[in-house]
């Protein structure tokens, strides 16, 4: 069974801006930058039917032009236990257009609707035993200026169960 979601790949030369903030915060598991992307909508592990029906709604999500995204600051969620950090993306109109298009094509697959609200976001690290001072030690060393790029398709990937994230595969690319 195939673990499927879609996003947008991170280009390579912010993904290595991003890469130089690994580091220095206790309990933290780093995401390779060649994994980076921001998630649109998760679906996980489907059959091989489900995994084309959902290919074949993507298919037919409404072309929208390049989107504009801002890597605007660090965050992390989890409060009291934090479990990521990651850079947030800007909230833009046409990229909530775009995760509410992918998640009317999950549930047309058969997918169960997402219960989290959508955060736009590149994750950086997953965390275990990292406390919020560790997490707040680490932001402020880190001075994070804006991050830019033009996401010109989206993708469907595929992933295996594993600890930490990726590798992810590219399976299907659609234009924007």
């Amino acid at each position: 069974m195939p673990r499927l979601f879609t996003g947008l790949e991170v280009p390579r030369d912010v993904a290595m801006q991003l890469s130089l903030l690994r580091g220095g915060l206790p309990g933290a598991r780093w995401i390779d930058p060649e994994n980076y992307h921001i998630t649109l909508r998760f679906v996980g592990d489907v059959d091989n039917r489900t995994a084309s029906d959902f290919d074949a709604s993507l298919g037919a999500v409404r072309p929208r032009g390049p989107i504009e995204v801002s890597l605007q600051e660090l965050a992390s969620f989890g409060g009291d236990r934090p479990r990521a950090v990651f850079a947030k993306a800007e909230a833009s109109r046409t990229l909530f257009e775009l995760q509410n298009d992918h998640e009317r094509a999950a549930r047309m697959a058969g997918a169960e609707p997402e219960k989290r609200r959508f955060t736009p976001h590149v994750t950086l690290a997953r965390l275990r035993d990292s406390s919020p001072l560790d997490v707040a030690d680490y932001f402020s060393a880190r001075c994070f200026r804006r991050l830019a790029f033009t996401a010109r398709r989206f993708v469907l990937f595929s992933s295996r169960d594993s600890v930490g994230g990726g590798p992810y595969v590219v399976e299907a690319a659609y234009p924007l």
